[in-house]
């Protein structure tokens, strides 16, 4: 089980507390990772390793509130009843097939965190890594990526800024045309629509709930209750992205992901999706992570995606 992220964040706030400015996000290398604080208070932690992947748990709102599924990382939590998809670990970024390998299910191919190239806090903290996807048995590279993490926070919400670059350098690389993937989040249990607490999905043309799920959207929001308030995600692509707007895999259950690869699913095979990155070039993805009060209209998701577009 990984150690607390609020016990360790603790801990840095008690060492380090001299040298905190008000308004800052503060980052702190650990031996999992990177934990970061807005305002002296927990965000999130990128770990380097949890399953066979890289990702950031938990996703903490401004008034402290996990907005993202505890389990598998830290079992046991009150009010959490959701025990499915072990590969669904609260932010994280695969895909289903990569040269024929399945890098979303848990267990298969690995993502191994290379090396920390930047860990800078400030008004904003920066946080950029380098991977290598591996094959399941760890002897063939398949891919390598470097991904731009940088968080901000403000009185009402707080963001994450999701920037990935892709890189062909075994050669190409085939991203199959599956709906297992890509870039995704796992909600937590009483936000969910199908805990039956007022959970809501709602994308940037008005689609709702199961009327969602593979649509192509500029942005999508997944909100409902945590602790007797409402309290949502956004994930939002930028135009910039490749495959923007995107299509989204995003379920009722909780699981909450962009896929610009899973046409072939999405559209019941009209249109098809596979992507080859030639040897040696690049492919960038973009999104923007929002973590804000109430729904989408009180947590101005709208406007939000305006301004990031930009």
């Amino acid at each position: 089980m990984v150690r607390s992220l609020l016990a360790c964040c603790s801990l840095v706030w008690l060492v380090g507390s001299a040298e905190f400015a008000a308004g800052d996000v503060t980052v702190e290398k650990t031996p999992q990772g990177v934990t970061v604080q807005a305002d002296g208070k927990p965000f999130t932690e990128y770990l380097v390793k949890s399953g066979s992947k890289p990702i950031l748990w938990p996703i903490i709102g401004h008034d402290g509130k996990r907005l993202t599924r505890n389990w598998p990382m830290e079992d046991g939590v009150a009010g959490e009843t959701d025990r499915d998809h072990v590969h669904q670990r609260s932010l994280w970024f695969t895909h289903g097939d990569v040269n024929g390998i399945d890098f979303w299910s848990e267990g298969k191919g690995r993502i191994e965190h290379r090396e920390f190239v930047r860990v800078e806090g400030g008004p904003q903290a920066v946080i950029v890594t380098r991977n290598d996807w591996l094959s399941p048995d760890g002897s063939k590279l398949v891919l390598q990526d470097e991904r731009t993490y940088t968080f901000g926070a403000d009185a009402d919400k707080r963001w994450i800024d999701c920037d990935i670059l892709l890189k062909a350098t075994q050669g190409p690389v085939v991203f199959g045309d599956t709906k297992e993937g890509s870039f995704g989040v796992r909600m937590a249990s009483g936000i969910r629509v199908d805990s039956k607490k007022g959970g809501r999905i709602v994308n940037s043309d008005g689609k709702t709930n199961l009327a969602a799920w593979g649509k192509p959207a500029a942005w999508v929001d997944y909100h409902g209750p945590v602790d007797g308030e409402t309290q949502g995600i956004a994930i939002l692509n930028h135009p910039s992205s490749y495959g923007f707007p995107t299509h989204w895999h995003v379920r009722t259950y909780g699981l909450f992901a962009a896929n610009p690869f899973g046409l072939k699913d999405f559209t019941n095979g009209k249109s098809k999706g596979e992507y080859t990155l030639p040897a040696g070039e690049t492919m960038r993805l973009r999104y923007r992570v929002l973590l804000h009060k109430g729904d989408e209209k009180e947590g101005r998701v709208a406007d939000v995606f305006a301004e990031y577009a930009k």
